[in-house]
């Protein structure tokens, strides 16, 4: 699984590399914008670049690759959007070397749409430190960018979204490409970030292998060949029983639908075998609609809903034939749901899903979860979140990651 990580510790990783390994800050950033030139001649024919440059070293990073370009002979024009007095170490040192080797650069030059059209758009305005919203005369760059039909190559994140959260900051760059270095942020991945980076390279410029692997980044990106290599070969010569057992406790008067789309998911995901545990008084629906997946009825309350009576006869299968139950898909709310959820969580032996409903029913006792003897894996979406946290949907939104990681429990939880 890739590592994903934060400003802050990407700036860890970056000053161990120096400080530790003795790479110095000047090589990081050749490299950087050495990656950023090699990337734009992968992409693109030779053509007009235009550097947009900030006065950090996202703008230094800028100005490598505006040389770089420059001394293979592609016609290149930087512009920097700071006090060449107010520039300092790495950043500086590349701006001079630019400058040495017959870039063009104009300095506090006022952005016109005329500098960027049919053009190749390289944004090294912000990194990954951005800790405020945007404001003029940058907030006025990125908008005139974003308005230019030329494509923008942005430099680690697009200039005006948060690292860590993906929020907009003010306003942002729409990238079509984004080049960055070591390991991904957070803010490409969460949205609204993950909608202005484009396409995303991720490339090494000789951070230690033992720093971006480090057990201390705690946040993974799960990819699909990380999924693959979970699902074990199956063998010729076997049956449906060596692939496991689902009981899915789900549905009520008028939400079957949710119990039996969770159901054939369990049979398209791989389970053997998967039982539904379903009130009685809906049995006739439900024998009515599946193929493959068998029934359990359990004690109705009466009015087409779980009653609490339910929870000996599902601990019972559990104990006897399930290996994993999936709880919550349209079961309803009320004191009856929050009771059976409840003493599933403490008493349960094998790993539980809690899902919808059951998430809301939670939300009312959510320390519950530090007493759960199994694995539990949550699938909230942010108006679930917000009823289990007591957050505000905009803050969870906000943040969704640290929203999961401040979940109490969370120890046994994960959050989509």
């Amino acid at each position: 699984m890739l590592k994903v990580v934060t400003a802050e510790e990407m700036r860890e990783i970056d000053r161990k590399t120096i400080e530790d390994y003795g790479v110095s800050g000047i090589v990081l950033m050749e490299k950087a914008g050495l990656s950023v030139a090699k990337r734009i001649k992968k992409l693109f024919k030779k053509q007009k670049v235009v550097v947009l440059s900030g006065g950090g070293n996202n703008g230094g990073d800028g100005m490598v690759a505006a040389r770089k370009l420059h001394n293979e002979g592609w016609p290149v024009k930087a512009f920097l959007f700071a006090e060449v007095k107010g520039l300092n170490g790495e950043a500086l040192e590349s701006f001079k070397k630019a400058k040495r080797s017959g870039v063009c650069i104009e300095t506090n030059k006022k952005l016109s749409e005329k500098d960027i059209d049919n053009a190749i758009i390289v944004d090294a305005l912000l990194g990954t430190g951005l800790s405020k919203n945007v404001r003029p005369p940058l907030s006025e760059v990125i908008n005139k960018t974003n308005i230019s039909s030329s494509p923008v190559i942005s430099i680690d994140i697009p200039s005006g979204i948060s690292s860590d959260t993906g929020q907009v900051m003010g306003c942002a760059v729409k990238a079509n490409f984004t080049v960055t270095f070591g390991l991904p942020k957070r803010g490409h991945f969460l949205y609204p970030g993950a909608g202005h980076t484009g396409k995303l390279f991720i490339e090494g410029i000789g951070f230690p292998e033992n720093l971006i692997n480090s057990e201390k980044l705690t946040v993974e990106l799960v990819e699909k060949k990380d999924m693959s290599m979970l699902l074990p070969k199956r063998p010729k010569y076997s049956h449906k029983g060596d692939y496991g057992h689902v009981l899915v406790v789900a549905g009520s008067k008028g939400k079957t639908g949710a119990a039996l789309m969770a159901a054939k998911a369990c049979l398209r995901a791989g389970a053997g075998l998967v039982t539904i545990g379903v009130p009685e008084s809906l049995m006739d629906v439900f024998h009515s609609r599946v193929t493959e997946e068998m029934t359990l009825p359990l004690p109705d309350a009466g009015d087409g809903t779980l009653s609490s009576k339910a929870i000996g006869k599902i601990l019972n299968f559990l104990s006897g034939k399930a290996d994993v139950l999936a709880i919550g898909p349209g079961i309803s709310t009320g004191r009856e749901i929050s009771k059976i959820v409840d003493s599933l969580i403490t008493k349960s032996t094998v790993p539980i899903i809690i899902d919808a409903d059951a998430l809301n029913a939670l939300g009312k006792n959510r320390n519950i979860l530090k007493e759960a003897k199994a694995t539990l894996i949550l699938t909230p979406h942010p108006g679930e979140m917000s009823r289990i946290t007591g957050k505000a949907v905009k803050d969870i939104e906000a943040d969704r990651i640290n929203s999961a990681i401040e979940l109490p429990g969370h120890g046994h939880s994960r959050s989509r």
